[in-house]
């Protein structure tokens, strides 16, 4: 895949490419469904399948206070999307003169200009330029005047709920992360560097790895059972995330218990895999009461994930998650 970071890119402009449009936060399995449909007409067309995307997301420009914390980093998105065997990314600088561009002007400059576009394959409620002037019935006005087909797709959906990258980080927020992997393809993870912490954990007998996490949405402060990719290899873990009430912490923190693990793994980068929720972070009266309940965490997530066979994004791409997350525990 070829990557595009510039309407000035020396590789455009491109011609005859069958094009989608959007963010694709998480790169779901709804956009997986999107891409092998742009593939197909591109491969139908002998053009190329092309994703354009904006960096950073809109509403960091046009309401940042409204702006989602993401599924994914923009280089995981660009991996997921690689891999889907997309021949063209084009990541536009989302500014806000781009922001003010009317609708024709996009489509005319922009989409058939720079990017060459024969085809454009976009959702039933897609919206874009000025005022969000640039509807379905514009697009297909458009493309009758400048020779371009569109196609319009209905709402994806399992079980019925449409994929989402909206519905996702719901779920993610409120901590229900087993729930999201028929929806995402995979577990949700947490890429983040060892730091040094307080040494609380040792003390307590279950020594924590402080993690500073890439920055993304965060589950719901609580106890969860997690998979950790440390050192090339996977283990069982604890994971808290929370403000350590016992302690009267106010910083969040991100702490792991990797189990039965003793290496000293300081300014390391580790992976953690979300399985399942355990419980609300809670506040302790005494240590010891504080010791009984990590033991009982612990337990739990023993049990929990000695059959957890974790889906991540190497399957998720050769596509196996869609039935893999159906039996992500057999």
């Amino acid at each position: 895949m070829k990557i595009i970071r510039s309407l000035e890119d020396p590789l455009l402009p491109l011609k005859n490419t069958v094009v989608t449009i959007g963010n694709f936060d998480g790169v779901h399995l709804g956009h997986r469904e999107i891409f092998r449909r742009l593939i197909a007409a591109a491969r139908h067309r002998g053009g190329a399948a092309t994703v354009l995307s904006f960096v950073p997301h809109p509403l960091e420009v046009l309401a940042p206070h409204r702006a989602p914390r993401l599924i994914n980093t923009y280089a995981e998105k660009e991996r997921l999307i690689e891999a889907s065997h997309i021949d063209y990314l084009v990541c536009l600088p989302f500014t806000s003169e781009l922001a003010r561009m009317a609708a024709h002007s996009f489509v005319e400059e922009v989409l058939t200009g720079r990017l060459g576009l024969a085809h454009l394959i976009v959702g039933y409620d897609y919206r874009f330029g000025k005022g969000r002037e640039g509807d379905i019935p514009f697009l297909v006005e458009k493309g009758l005047e400048m020779g371009f087909g569109v196609e319009i797709l209905k709402p994806i959906s399992h079980n019925g709920q449409v994929y989402s990258s909206t519905f996702i980080r719901k779920l993610i927020a409120e901590g229900k992360v087993d729930e999201v992997v028929p929806y995402l393809g995979r577990h949700f993870k947490l890429d983040g560097t060892v730091r040094h912490g307080f040494r609380r954990g040792r003390v307590l007998g279950f020594p924590t790895a402080n993690l500073i996490p890439d920055a993304k949405i965060i589950p719901r402060p609580g106890v969860y059972a997690v998979k950790v990719r440390c050192r090339g290899r996977v283990w069982d873990g604890v994971l808290n995330v929370g403000y350590n009430p016992t302690f009267s912490q106010n910083e969040l923190s991100v702490e792991v218990h990797i189990l039965d693990f003793s290496e000293i793994i300081y300014d390391e980068k580790i992976v953690l895999f979300f399985v399942q929720r355990l419980r609300d972070e809670a506040r302790f009266h005494s240590r010891g009461e504080l010791h009984r309940a990590i033991e009982r965490d612990v337990g739990q997530a023993r049990e929990l994930l000695k059959n957890t066979r974790i889906i991540e994004y190497r399957e998720y791409l050769h596509g196996d998650g869609e039935t893999a997350g159906k039996g992500n525990r057999g």
